[in-house]
């Protein structure tokens, strides 16, 4: 086959890998007239964030940095109604030519069992030929509330994550 383009996936650590937690979810948009570096603005800056998604808030940098993210930052921020999330990046490559943009972070939550959350939400944002933008982002979760969200219908992560992607793209396109 002539013309076929392989696209491509997130790097998953072992723990997160999708399928083995309480909640896993997947959202991708490709859009033309966008490219991956301007995508990446939006998506690294998050001093941009409250401006195109709603359901993030109380983002902070207890460890100093910010607001862009960096490889091994810790953050924190706010979002499906939980308690601000404690955050670590860990993965950042910046988009280049032929190389996608990868970013992920671990977000967690400690207390009793009920309460504890464990996530890696994961993005790629690649270019395609054509002069369109692939973004992927996919989020695995552990613990009961993971396992809360995973039954709720509509899902709230999966539609949470598609405004997020949504509004990044509006953003971008600015």
């Amino acid at each position: 086959m002539t013309g076929m383009t392989t696209q491509n996936a997130i790097n998953w650590p072992e723990k997160y890998l999708p399928g083995t937690g309480d909640n896993f979810v997947s959202n991708e948009v490709i859009v033309q007239g966008l490219t991956a570096a301007r995508v990446w603005h939006y998506l690294t800056d998050t001093s941009e964030w409250e401006g195109y998604y709603d359901n993030v808030a109380d983002i902070s940098f207890p460890e100093g940095g910010g607001p862009q993210l960096t490889d091994d930052q810790v953050f924190s921020f706010g979002t499906f109604g939980f308690p601000p999330l404690d955050a670590h990046v860990v993965e950042l490559q910046a988009p280049a030519d032929g190389v996608p943009g990868r970013l992920s972070w671990t977000a967690k939550q400690d207390g009793k069992p009920e309460e504890r959350l464990d996530v890696l939400h994961a993005w790629l944002v690649e270019d395609l030929p054509g002069g369109r933008v692939r973004i992927l982002t996919q989020e695995t979760q552990i613990g009961e509330p993971a396992a809360a969200l995973a039954n709720e219908r509509p899902n709230p992560m999966l539609n949470g994550h598609q405004a997020w992607l949504d509004g990044l793209v509006r953003a971008a396109a600015g």
